[in-house]
């Protein structure tokens, strides 16, 4: 099943997978579910969640500018995916305007969206070892 990252993280929403069966997940809370993570069914099998490739703004400069860019977007609570040399956030254009205005630059690309999972979140129900992870 592929899914953007807003339909990756839900408590209960009616999805389709990738061969076009319906299903509803309804989940007990709330989780976000990383590329690769699985979703295990009433009858006992697997969904496999894919990240969909979405419109990202990529942001690159000097450390010490993308230190001050990624503070004042954890200011703004946005999701963050923290590459290498760059940061990615979602496409918005007020952002936009900023991270250029403190120095950056940006380009779009398209590719799958998947950011920091936050300090206070649970690491019991996120795994990046490549181990599906069980959510249901």
């Amino acid at each position: 099943m592929t899914l953007p990252y807003l339909d990756r993280h839900r408590r209960r929403i009616r999805l389709i997978t990738d061969a076009g069966e319906a299903f509803l997940l309804d989940l007990p809370r709330a989780y976000r579910l990383a590329d690769g993570d699985g979703l295990e069914l009433e009858d006992g099998g697997y969904i496999r969640v894919r990240a969909a490739p979405e419109v990202l703004l990529e942001i690159t400069a000097d450390v010490q500018t993308l230190l001050r860019i990624a503070w004042h977007l954890g200011n703004r609570h946005l999701p963050i995916q923290a590459t290498r040399e760059r940061l990615r956030i979602r496409e918005d254009h007020v952002i936009e305007q900023m991270v250029i205005g403190l120095g950056c630059e940006l380009r779009r690309i398209e590719a799958p969206f998947d950011p920091e999972i936050g300090a206070y979140s649970s690491p019991a129900h996120h795994h990046h070892d490549g181990d599906e992870t069980r959510h249901g």
